[in-house]
């Protein structure tokens, strides 16, 4: 009851902050926008994400990630994912995914990490090489970042703390921002993404 309350309450705010029906992040015909106005976290988050050409999703629990990651793979026809993280490689194991999990990075549709944070005003990504490696969200075609909203920060510098408080014992040799998918306005200056990196961003952003 809490989680599905927690989730009509943010979905409320989030469809009042959209000048166009919420698509699914996956629906490729449709497109996000936003007013300039938002004072939650999770709706902050949201806005400058998809501004970036990062696809969005809210889930109210675990169950629900699951079922919008199948909805998803079913729609892109995606059968090879890549994951280096055992925790969450055991969670997706266990709900259903298996058989889509044993990729290697060179030949995987997508690849799918935990982040250490999420920026909001930015609509940025905090990976880490403790986290995920150095690899698995920037050789991937696409990378599917699933967060909590334990995990928003305001600003840079709120990330940047909690991350020097959390690794107390020693920084990872690797901290970076991902803002939304690759992209260079090099090639006869037009905006190209997918050119340095993955083409497509996605982030599940589970209450936690």
């Amino acid at each position: 009851m809490k989680a599905s309350s927690a989730r009509k309450n943010i979905l409320k705010k989030i469809k009042q902050a959209l000048e166009k029906p919420v698509p699914l992040p996956f629906n490729e015909e449709k497109e996000w926008g936003f007013s300039t106005i938002a004072d939650d976290l999770e709706i902050l988050f949201a806005e400058n994400f998809t501004s970036l050409q990062g696809r969005f999703s809210f889930c109210s629990d675990k169950k629900e990630l699951v079922e919008q990651l199948q909805t998803l793979l079913t729609t892109r026809k995606w059968n090879k994912l890549f994951i280096n993280e055992p925790i969450l490689k055991n969670e997706l194991k266990a709900s259903g995914l298996e058989n889509k999990l044993d990729s290697g990075l060179a030949e995987c549709d997508a690849s799918i990490t935990t982040c250490e944070y999420l920026i909001a005003r930015t609509g940025s990504i905090v990976l880490s090489s403790a986290q995920q490696g150095r690899t698995s969200s920037v050789y991937a075609p696409v990378h599917i970042c699933v967060a909590y909203t334990n995990q928003l920060m305001y600003d840079i510098r709120d990330g940047l703390d909690s991350i020097q408080k959390k690794y107390t014992n020693g920084l990872p040799s690797l901290i970076s921002f991902a803002s939304g998918p690759s992209r260079t306005a090099d090639i006869e200056k037009t905006l190209v993404t997918g050119v340095h990196g993955p083409k497509e961003v996605f982030c599940f952003l589970v209450q936690s």
